[in-house]
């Protein structure tokens, strides 16, 4: 198992150097095809007007978001072109969290950027939390301090679901490649010997596939931070976890977890649902 294709979701008018700097290590790594993704779209109009008038609004509108897409694309072919041979770009005047998920039938993984709630353009931008939930696709979130990509250390952050299941077979090709796995569950005291069994059994199908992990069991306090202090004690440059979330009023509404994972994450982590 491999990454042969990788996609970038590409943020306009912000630099996405952390993102593009993760995309050329990983296809580096792995010998990998690199496409730069954009969509954005025109604002709905706080006034309508028709005639010639609305047609030069609406004319000098569409250059100005083809500018933006091609500043984007400009960035992309500077910094992953001069590293790497096989990239593609794919962009349009159409709405960007359509528009990425669905370039993602032609990627095996995709990376976005970290990003606040509150920092989210619904016109030129798609959250990681619409791309983990949307693309059937596993998801790198890079925080924009990133200057490297480092996955020689590697913290899974288990449970006993669908979702962990899903999100440690999509991180294979990074495990196999790693120097240091730890499988943790957070898990509540009265559960904590059948979870250290759950690990041990993660562990035993990780050796099967050439990975050795060691496991440990962490009595929940706080779930996200118990999972961060874990990382910084082994130095962990990825966290692989399950991503949970359900829809409500055509919004996803993530688990705590999942939520600091796409909003505020301390270093890089791939996730998958």
């Amino acid at each position: 198992m491999s990454y042969k294709s990788i996609g970038v979701s590409m943020a306009l008018e912000a630099s996405n150097r952390a993102c593009l700097t993760a995309a050329i290590e990983i296809a580096e790594r792995f010998d990998a095809r690199v496409i730069g993704m954009a969509g954005t779209i025109m604002p709905a109009p706080l006034y309508f007007t028709d005639g010639q008038y609305g047609e030069e609004l609406f004319k000098r509108e569409e250059v100005q978001l083809r500018a933006r897409l091609a500043s984007a694309e400009e960035e992309f072919r500077n910094v992953v072109g001069c590293r790497i041979k096989q990239i593609e770009w794919r962009a349009d005047l159409q709405i960007a969290k359509d528009f990425i998920p669905a370039q993602a039938r032609s990627v095996d993984l995709v990376i976005v950027a970290a990003q606040p709630e509150t920092d989210a353009d619904p016109y030129s931008s798609t959250s990681p939390s619409d791309l983990v939930m949307e693309t059937g696709r596993p998801i790198l979130v890079v925080p924009p301090s990133t200057t490297w990509f480092d996955p020689r250390r590697i913290l899974v952050a288990w449970k006993d679901t669908r979702e962990s299941r899903r999100a440690i077979l999509d991180a294979l090709p990074f495990l196999q490649r790693a120097e240091d796995v730890i499988v943790v569950e957070v898990c509540p005291a009265a559960d904590e010997q059948a979870a250290s069994e759950r690990v041990k059994d993660v562990s035993a199908w990780l050796l099967k596939h050439g990975v050795t992990a060691s496991t440990t069991t962490v009595t929940e306090v706080n779930a996200p931070d118990d999972l961060e202090a874990l990382a910084s004690d082994m130095n962990a440059g990825l966290i692989v976890a399950g991503a949970y979330g359900h829809s409500r009023l055509r919004q996803w509404v993530l688990g705590g977890v999942t939520r600091q994972f796409v909003t505020r994450p301390s270093r890089c982590v791939l996730l998958s649902r």
